[in-house]
């Protein structure tokens, strides 16, 4: 199998007014290993050094790095670089899939194995709690009898078509039927708005946090730092398993996409979390680089 190789640059820099004593801070910036995605190299680099660094795996199975830094700071920067490779997804004809009722059936009436884990994923999590609207706006594409991702498809289409990209309409801490409202956000609200309508239709839906690469315009250079943490949407099919959809940008993520990890939401996978003893206000600079640099072969099996 083909594999693009990218080569990942994530800096966060946090400038303080005063003068910070104490920090903890939870960091999910390490790549996740698929089938179709390899973690080939991956380091974190951190200013000032922190007095503990631990590593542990969580509930969904993200890499996490806790670190503790007690050395009295007023800058502190976090460096991921990371080479990874990601092959082609592997993408049903949407025609071929079960319809979408039949899906959400099966979904609630098998407790075992994958459909087990996905269940959790149907229910309200910390930002995205599900109303009637949401399932009023999904019912024009969960048709009756619709195949699932041809609803799945059109749902991803018309979201991207009702809502327009504003970096400054929102925050993460704008509520998602705010979003909704307005019709204005990012790629985090416009993942959440989707996996709210997949539960309100009862399809299990999760949140995935990666990285996108994206081009510069024709015959302009690539931009250092230019880049920038993306999200989207995968949701469960008894017999396919999770499939990918970015609303964002109305495709099918696959070679472009980058997977870091995945939770019910944004609260579960924030790249970077943390409280801190001091400090006041603080400015946060982030700048991403996600580089194309060959493509290799390798068996999946």
């Amino acid at each position: 199998m083909k594999q693009q190789l990218f080569e990942i640059k994530h800096v966060t820099t946090y400038r303080y007014e005063g003068a910070v004593a104490l920090s903890h801070h939870l960091l999910r910036l390490t790549p996740r290993e698929l089938n179709r995605q390899r973690c080939l190299s991956h380091f974190i680099e951190l200013d000032p050094t922190p007095t503990v660094t631990a590593t542990h795996t969580d509930y969904f199975g993200n890499r996490v790095t806790f670190i503790t830094q007690e050395s009295v700071h007023s800058e502190f920067t976090v460096i991921a670089q990371s080479t990874v490779a990601v092959g082609p997804a592997s993408i049903p004809d949407p025609a071929e899939t079960p319809p979408w009722e039949t899906v959400r059936r099966l979904c609630n009436g098998d407790h075992t194995g994958r459909s087990l884990e996905a269940t959790e994923f149907v229910y309200n999590s910390p930002l995205v709690q599900v109303h009637r609207g949401y399932a009023d706006y999904a019912a024009a594409s969960f048709t009756p009898n619709r195949p699932m991702l041809e609803a799945a498809l059109d749902l991803t289409r018309r979201i991207h078509a009702d809502f327009k990209f504003d970096a400054k309409a929102t925050t993460v801490a704008t509520p998602l039927q705010q979003v909704f409202q307005q019709r204005r956000g990012v790629c985090q609200d416009f993942a959440h708005i989707q996996i709210a309508c997949f539960r309100a239709m009862g399809i299990p839906a999760r949140y995935v946090s990666g990285y996108l690469e994206t081009l510069p315009p024709v015959n302009q250079p690539r931009l250092i730092g230019a880049d920038a943490s993306h999200a989207w949407v995968a949701f469960f099919c008894p017999g396919l398993g999770w499939t990918d959809l970015d609303p964002t940008n109305n495709v099918l993520p696959s070679l472009r996409h980058i997977t870091l990890g995945w939770g019910r939401d944004f609260s579960d996978v924030s790249p970077i979390r943390g409280v801190i003893l001091g400090g006041g206000h603080h400015t946060l600079k982030v700048g991403v680089d996600v580089i194309p640099l060959d493509t290799i072969s390798w068996s999946s099996g």
